[in-house]
């Protein structure tokens, strides 16, 4: 009897650092000298990682999210929830922890897939929950609005905070079951619902609105740059505290560290450009190894610059430091979820416009999905991608009810980490996993979860703006498989974009500017009853969100346009003027 091949111990070279040929991988590339560019080392979905090729891969996707995933609930915990003196620091890290632990334990679910027992038999199909891809989930954007405004009118009718918090969070439970209920919509609806039209056109509109939420990180933060109406010479002597005053709070000022500037300062764009110059630098001269860890490279080369850098305060001369690294030490060294609880209620305006965020959430899970596809070299349509579709539908679903269970926001799918995945070449789902552990060791460790939150935003948007213009590529991959010679799907994608870019550039047609609720002219409804109030937001996130209502005219225009028109060959008639002589020409003019 012939002996099974002994499996590598888990110490082994093989599961260690693999058998990769690490001389050739971490060669440098010299312009004009080296013989020509080594090819990049890809992994594929299902390729298992050595671990310290996981560790170093996840890690990318970790820091490469937690900008975006940290950014709702510290807006909501610090100006909505704490409010003016923002006195609070304690429960401002908690939902930064809590966050990403959150995070990090459904990214795990979403990338591993688990099959849900018994659905073959009683529904005829297999029922997954989760993706089965390198698809992460974070906190989404999408709700920071909703529970900002939410909130503070609880806190106007003189409820707490923390209560108000706590209604938001029994909210979202109840709502969160509409995306469970489409998740079990069939794989042919869906199919039908999402085509390759309709998920470019979602793909594309995405990465448009991601690239300009990375341009706002860039210039200092994205409150600060939201806020920068109050700095116009119109307005400007009008804010301040008392009556008749325009609160300056949040303010125009972009704080990174002990400085704080206007939006768009020059310091702030000089050192988000660095990690801008590092990337290119790898691009250049990077081994193939350095190329597939671009990300993590880029943005601790530009964290060390902005932690070796300083600002002079031209008032008192003193030098302030971008990178503060004492507020570390006044954070726990360890903290869980549920250190800090909220009571769980219910706040009946929030209903529809929650149902709505849910709903533009379905929409940007199904392309986030095609677009890691695309970026995994994966065929979207298939039974494969139809399963993801279903199971990250599902896992999104589950995430957000777990999530507020946990004491964070709704958790769904991550769309700027396709960028990572285009750029370095790995879709193993080993690196997802491993991005799960390296979040949810980032929320335990609270020192490490401080050293990542004292990462200035302008460091952090000279890396998510280019991450996010690879979302945008990718849609436009997935378009590039469809047919622009059909007058249909030309209108289609022209009339679909029109209006999701269109509110993407110019969102305050029908969105409110941030701190100004009711003031968008579409519908003011100041004085409106708390139910028409949350009807007016639900139809404003609607209308403002470039990505839902550019989908949903996609959709509707993709059900109702016919079919195109049979076009007929031209008829070829005797071209008579390549035989006519010039004298017959003038004897005989045209027309006559």
């Amino acid at each position: 009897m012939a002996s099974e091949e002994a499996k590598p111990s888990f110490f082994s070279k093989t599961n260690l650092i693999g058998n990769y040929d690490y001389g050739a991988l971490c060669m440098p590339y010299m312009p004009f000298v080296s013989k020509g560019a080594l090819p990049m080392r890809s992994f594929g979905v299902n390729e298992k990682l050595p671990l310290l090729v996981a560790a170093v891969m996840g890690l990318q996707h970790a820091f490469a999210m937690v900008g975006g995933l940290i950014t709702p609930p510290f807006v909501v915990a610090k100006f909505a929830v704490d409010g003016f003196p923002f006195a609070d620091i304690e429960a401002h890290q908690y939902a930064i922890s809590s966050a990403l632990i959150v995070s990090g334990l459904f990214t795990i679910m979403n990338v591993v897939q688990i099959e849900i027992p018994g659905m073959e038999g009683l529904l005829g199909r297999k029922l997954f929950i989760g993706t089965g891809v390198l698809s992460v989930m974070g906190t989404s954007f999408t709700f920071l609005p909703i529970f900002e405004t939410a909130i503070g009118q609880m806190k106007a009718d003189g409820i707490d905070g923390a209560e108000a918090y706590g209604k938001m969070l029994g909210t979202t439970m109840v709502c969160s079951f509409l995306e469970i209920f489409l998740s079990f919509v069939s794989a042919k609806r869906l199919r039908s619902w999402f085509p390759p039209l309709i998920t470019g056109v979602t793909v594309l509109l995405i990465g448009a609105a991601l690239t300009g939420t990375g341009m706002k990180y860039w210039g200092g933060g994205a409150v600060c740059a939201e806020m920068g109406w109050k700095t116009h010479s119109q307005v400007s002597d009008f804010v301040g505290f008392g009556p008749g005053k325009v609160s300056p709070l949040p303010g125009a000022n972009c704080a990174a560290g002990d400085v704080s500037l206007p939006y768009g300062s020059t310091e702030y764009i000089g050192l988000g450009f660095s990690v801008i110059v590092m990337l290119v630098f790898i691009e250049i001269f990077g081994s193939p190894f350095m190329k597939n860890c671009n990300v993590i490279i880029a943005l601790l080369f530009g964290y060390m610059i902005a932690g070796m850098s300083s600002y002079e305060d031209p008032d008192s001369g003193d030098q302030l430091d971008y990178v503060v690294t004492s507020r570390v030490d006044d954070v726990s060294v360890f903290t869980f979820l549920w250190v800090k609880t909220f009571p769980i209620g219910f706040y009946g305006p929030a209903v529809l416009p929650m149902l709505i965020a849910f709903m533009v959430t379905t929409v940007e899970t199904v392309g986030d999905i095609g677009a890691t596809y695309e970026a995994s070299s994966l065929q979207v349509d298939t039974d494969k991608h139809s399963a993801s579709v279903q199971g990250g539908l599902l896992a999104d679903g589950i995430a957000s009810f777990g999530s507020a269970l946990m004491t964070s926001m709704p958790n769904t799918t991550f769309s700027q980490n396709n960028g990572v995945v285009a750029m370095t070449k790995c879709a193993s789902r080993h690196a997802g996993i491993a991005c799960g552990l390296w979040l949810i060791f980032f929320g335990i460790l609270g020192k490490v979860g401080g050293i990542i939150a004292i990462i200035p935003d302008c460091v952090m948007g000279g890396m998510t703006i280019f991450l996010f213009a690879n979302v945008f590529s990718s849609g436009v991959k997935i378009m590039s498989g469809v047919d622009l010679t059909s007058r249909r799907n030309r209108f289609i994608l022209s009339l679909s974009m029109a209006m999701g870019l269109g509110v993407t550039v110019w969102p305050y047609a029908f969105a409110d500017r941030r701190a100004s609720p009711y003031t968008a002219f579409f519908w003011q409804c100041d004085d409106c009853n708390d139910t028409l109030k949350g009807l007016r937001n639900g139809v404003s996130i609607f209308l403002s969100t470039g990505y839902c209502i550019g989908t949903v005219v996609a959709i509707l225009l993709n059900i109702i346009l016919p079919a195109d028109a049979k076009v007929e060959s031209p008829v070829e008639t005797d071209d008579r003027s390549a035989k006519v002589s010039p004298d017959e020409k003038t004897a005989n003019p045209v027309g006559v």
